[in-house]
């Protein structure tokens, strides 16, 4: 969620955690149909609300 929050791109987030971008956006989807979010900011909100997150 980091990455996510830090705005980078599926890319990025792949190259910074070592992994495929196919697995980057494979999470990403499953996040989002698991929590109902239409895109990165409405799971980033959801993530906020669980405490996985915090913008301070």
């Amino acid at each position: 969620m980091r990455y996510l929050a830090a705005g980078q791109s599926n890319g990025e987030i792949a190259r910074s955690m070592h992994v495929s971008e196919g697995t980057v956006k494979a999470h990403l989807s499953n996040i989002m149909l698991k929590w109902n979010a239409r895109d990165r900011v409405q799971v980033l909100i959801t993530a906020a609300r669980f405490g996985l997150v915090s913008f301070r």
